[in-house]
């Protein structure tokens, strides 16, 4: 890739000069610009050919040029196995010529890149048996898949170092943390990425949240993203030879590769993990900076003096067959990679600076709508916007705000102002502050931050709506309904959180001991919400009295200042009055017996006062 931008970033170059060298030597170590998605991929972190593509022919590849296995397939097809060839489904199948078994875990993982990219970029057209064909050119298949249960390999697969001695030169560019080399870098893993490649090109395709070049997941994965940059469609020939020749630029390896590529067409088996064939022959005997191509380990050919020679003992080497031979090779393998154009550069690999473009802070109540979404520039050397950038936003901190859909990572591409937009944010039930990111998908840019923060719902103003004082005796319910209106600069405030506590005084509100409790917490405070229409109900039976007499306040408080006391009037029931008794011998002391005597016994009373009053009628006559 390019080891001197990152010397200068890591020396602090910040001139606008500097800036412009570097924007352009990553330019020029760069690949043509890639296929933009706006999600991400599927089994993997990094949409389809964003970032960083292949390199061009000349600046750099993905294993730098390193050393690979040589051996060539044998010459007899594979049989084809019943069902689908290599199925990971089902026993084991062991049959054919051992060359053409491939380990479980590593078929495995060949397979699940070629669906998860196919489902992403079907115009890519990317065979799993290419991956397999690199794979065994690469590593022999992970070592023959040693691999353990997450498809890591046992030991870490290091390439020889990248010191110019036969190979490109490569300075460090991970401080070792990949290759445990601090002096040179060293292709990586059983698909053998050089760290700088893995840098920007790495997966966690296996969902352990790490992205390891020794993870035959990861690494898969990786390779076929690497592969199906540049917008190409690996079934035409001509894109397929320039993909592999991005993985390295040899014309011996892209003759080895398509070998392999082919033989695995005709048929493949899946064999036990641990069990594949090891190829033998590796071509870490190259000469100093000469890369191997279809003419090197021919050099009989010109010691034939003339071309008509007529002697007959070296009909091998006769000018007329072997001129052919050693000239026909040297057009085709450089065939798909004549571009004489430039390199294109990624609009990733353009950008400098990604900066905040709008709505640095957004301010949000609980349960609603951002007003804004976070906005982000992309700009080049020259504070110019780049087009066609992959943005990825990500909420970072504990929070349950939530892009559109309930996502919290999204990816926007920018427009032809250099502007990239996150969709809509809407806030969730908990409070608190925290941040979005964005960065460039593929780059190592400094990030754009966004301080987000989501607060309570707020009311300035709490009324009563209805009058009736409330009133309840000792031992029971208050029996009267409350509804108070909640209201923020004169709208309607729903989903407020009001807290409602029983006081003593209205002047001087201290909690009390003993008095009116909520139903609801068998206590002196609760808290309510608001309705849709900013009300708050307690209905008849919501509070009850207590056992002490007395004059108490409901006090409600909103956040946003609102406040509002209502008076809870508690009285002692009316005592119920009891005769008192009276003394023996008074004359009202047995009203009750003289007004139930039998009818015999008051004859005698009733016939003198008739007597009388006749006598008395009569003697009015005379």
């Amino acid at each position: 890739m390019a080891p001197d931008i990152g010397r200068l970033l890591r020396r602090g170059a910040t001139s606008g000069a500097v800036v412009a060298a570097a924007v352009a030597a990553l330019a020029a170590s760069q690949a043509p610009e890639a296929i933009q998605p706006t999600t991400d991929n599927t089994g993997g972190d990094r949409a389809v050919g964003t970032g960083e593509s292949a390199p061009p022919p000349g600046e750099g590849s993905a294993t730098g040029d390193s050393s690979y296995y040589t051996e060539l397939p044998p010459l007899n097809t594979p049989p084809k196995q019943p069902g689908t060839p290599g199925a990971g489904a089902g026993p084991l199948v062991v049959t054919g010529p051992a060359e053409a078994g491939i380990p479980a875990t590593v078929l495995s993982a060949y397979k699940r890149a070629e669906q998860s990219i196919r489902s992403t970029a079907p115009g890519c057209n990317l065979p799993w048996q290419l991956l397999a064909g690199i794979g065994k050119v690469e590593s022999g298949q992970a070592s023959g898949g040693r691999v353990d249960a997450n498809g890591t390999t046992f030991r870490p697969i290091l390439g020889p170092a990248l010191n110019g001695v036969g190979f490109a030169n490569i300075s460090d560019t991970d401080d070792g943390a990949y290759d445990g080399d601090r002096v040179h870098d060293r292709a990586v893993g059983p698909m053998q990425f050089i760290p700088s490649t893995w840098a920007t090109w790495g997966q966690d395709a296996n969902g352990d949240g790490k992205k390891d070049p020794n993870n035959i997941y990861d690494a898969a994965q990786a390779a076929g993203l690497y592969l199906c940059a540049n917008d190409r469609n690996l079934a035409l020939k001509a894109d397929l030879d320039r993909a592999i020749l991005s993985y390295n630029r040899s014309n011996e390896y892209l003759n080895t590769v398509l070998s392999w590529f082919e033989y695995y067409k005709r048929g493949t088996h899946q064999v036990p993990d641990g069990t594949g064939v090891l190829p033998i022959d590796r071509g870490d005997n190259r000469r100093p900076g000469v890369f191997p191509g279809p003419t090197t380990p021919a050099p009989s050919v010109p010691t034939s003096p003339s071309p008509t020679s007529p002697a007959p003992k070296p009909g091998t080497q006769n000018p007329k067959p072997s001129t052919p031979g050693t000239t026909k090779p040297t057009p085709d393998p450089t065939k798909p990679t004549p571009d004489p154009k430039p390199p294109v550069t990624s609009p990733a690999g353009k950008v400098a600076v990604l900066a905040v473009a709008g709505n640095r802070q957004l301010t949000a109540v609980t349960d609603s709508d951002f007003t804004g979404v976070p906005r982000a520039a992309a700009l080049d050397a020259s504070g110019k916007p780049v087009a066609k950038v992959s943005v990825r936003f990500e909420i970072v901190g504990s929070t349950d705000t939530r892009f559109a859909g309930g996502r919290t990572v999204v990816t926007a591409t920018t427009t032809a102002s250099g502007i990239a937009s996150s969709p809509a944010l809407r806030a969730g039930e908990e409070t608190g502050s925290f941040t979005i990111r964005a960065t460039v998908v593929g780059r190592t840019l400094a990030a754009a931050d966004f301080a987000v923060s989501v607060t309570e719902r707020q009311a300035d103003t709490l009324v009563r709506v209805d009058g009736d004082p409330l009133s309840a005796t000792t031992g029971t319910a208050f029996e009267q309904q409350l509804q108070v209106k909640a209201t923020d600069k004169g709208t309607l405030a729903p989903g407020v959180l009001v807290t409602a506590e029983i006081v003593d005084s209205k002047t001087d509100p201290k909690p009390v001991t003993e008095g009116p409790t909520f139903k609801s917490t068998s206590s002196r405070t609760a808290t309510f919400t608001t309705a849709t229409d900013g009300t708050l109900t307690l209905k008849a039976g919501d509070l009850l009295a207590g056992d002490k007499a007395k004059t108490y306040f409901l006090k409600l408080t909103a956040p946003g200042g609102g406040t509002l006391f209502v008076e809870l009037k508690v009285t002692a029931p009316t005592p119920t009055p009891e005769p008192e008794p009276s003394e023996p011998g008074t004359p009202g002391a047995s009203p009750s017996p003289s007004a139930s005597p039998s009818p015999s016994a008051s004859a005698p009373t009733s016939s003198p006062s008739a007597t009388a009053s006749k006598t008395s009628t009569t003697a009015s006559k005379a």
